[in-house]
């Protein structure tokens, strides 16, 4: 190992150890039915959480079963998930997502990912219509409890700042290379970590580093002093 990697490898150690003492090693507080997190991924794209909240809870109060969400007009899904934003075009992802699986597996069922390795139901996953890289992430991590790590907006920001990737690499390549350098230990939880860090403390705007307790581990704050 180089010398530059092993002092790398160090601080991405290091971080993982500092997120784990301060945010602990969650991942989620319950399991939630593999569907319900493909679909909350989907209306998870562009838009906050709470926005997805009232999206599925709306959509979960129309239709009993994922089938009856299959069955109904695109015109009318849409109107369920309005609050999630460009809800058109997600209608038509859900039900899209829904028929393929539907076609694939015989009904709308995940259960056959938990037989496939990480890698192989990624790439099921993706093959479906409109499932992205951190969609499948999601899934695989908060049903399956795979070490992955999704990566959004957050997860994107605080990982560039802090130099655990380079500043010009997209979402999709730092999920591959953070999965390949963050420690086992940390893997399940460094999604959820990075997203509380971004969400508390490394802000879009204004972050807090008077306060951050990554600072003196921070590109971006070594650039500031």
């Amino acid at each position: 190992m180089k010398k530059d990697d092993l002092s790398h490898s160090r601080k991405v150690a290091t971080i993982c150890d500092l997120l784990t003492g301060n945010y602990g090693e969650t991942v989620v507080k319950s399991r939630r039915p593999a569907m319900d997190v493909l679909v909350q991924g989907i209306l998870s794209q562009n838009t906050n959480d709470i926005n997805m909240g009232r999206a599925f809870d709306n959509l979960k109060t129309m239709y009993r079963t994922w089938e009856d969400v299959l069955a109904a007009p695109e015109e009318e899904l849409g109107e369920a998930i309005r609050s999630s934003g460009f809800y058109r075009l997600k209608a038509q992802r859900i039900k899209a997502t829904l028929s393929e699986i539907q076609n694939r597996v015989g009904r709308l069922d995940l259960r056959l990912l938990k037989r496939m390795d990480t890698d192989e139901a990624m790439d099921w996953l993706t093959s479906l219509h409109g499932i992205g890289p951190k969609t499948a992430a999601i899934v695989l991590l908060f049903h399956f409890r795979r070490p992955i790590i999704p990566v959004d907006t957050h997860v994107w920001r605080v990982a560039k700042r802090v130099g655990l990737v380079p500043n010009n690499f997209t979402r999709e390549k730092t999920q591959v290379t953070l999965q390949s350098i963050v420690p086992q230990p940390c893997m399940l939880s460094m999604n959820h970590n990075l997203v509380m860090h971004g969400r508390e403390v490394c802000k879009a705007r204004n972050p807090r580093c008077e306060v951050c307790f990554l600072r003196s581990h921070c590109d971006y704050y070594e650039t500031l002093h």
